[in-house]
């Protein structure tokens, strides 16, 4: 793999939610294979209210956990961040079979001017798809799940101004 690593920022938006204490498990479990693979260098986990679960997960996995209050959760995690890359997550996000290729060729052979990487997430529902279809064209103002975006985007505000140029990428995220 390449030299440039990325950091996780998983939102969780539910900490008091079993079912959500399980999905940020699942994500987190599917991150071990990019720390291996060196692509992943560092987690951040945010979310809007104080959770011992969240906690006691983020100390067993070295993750940071942020609570974030007000904007964007993932401005709140980058942040924190430690790469340069930034790769944006909800819990029970599973970025499926052949992703750390595909973001590793992306943040390695991304050019300074390039906006984000948007993984595809086939569970997205219509309202999402046609919201990611007018930002492949118009470009984005602000960072969803799926994205790969540089910290320095995120960490200069919610929104991007001016809006980030979308690159689509071939690997997917699952729900299970």
């Amino acid at each position: 793999m390449g030299a440039v690593m990325l950091s996780a920022v998983t939102y969780l938006a539910d900490p008091a939610d079993p079912d959500a204490i399980d999905r940020l498990a699942d994500t987190l479990s599917v991150l071990v294979s990019g720390v291996a693979g060196g692509l992943v260098g560092d987690a951040v986990i945010v979310t809007d209210e104080e959770s011992e679960a969240a906690s006691a997960i983020a100390d067993a996995t070295g993750a940071t956990l942020v609570l974030h209050r007000s904007g964007s959760p993932y401005a709140a995690g980058a942040a924190e961040a430690r790469r340069d890359w930034v790769l944006c997550l909800e819990a029970g996000d599973v970025p499926a079979e052949g992703w750390i290729r595909t973001l590793d060729r992306f943040v390695n052979t991304a050019r300074p001017e390039t906006g984000l990487g948007r993984l595809h997430r086939p569970a997205m529902g219509w309202r999402g798809r046609l919201v990611g279809r007018v930002e492949s064209v118009t470009g984005a103002r602000r960072a969803r799940a799926g994205d790969v975006v540089r910290r320095e985007a995120l960490r200069a505000g919610a929104v991007f101004a001016p809006r980030l140029k979308v690159r689509p990428l071939i690997a997917r995220i699952d729900r299970p």
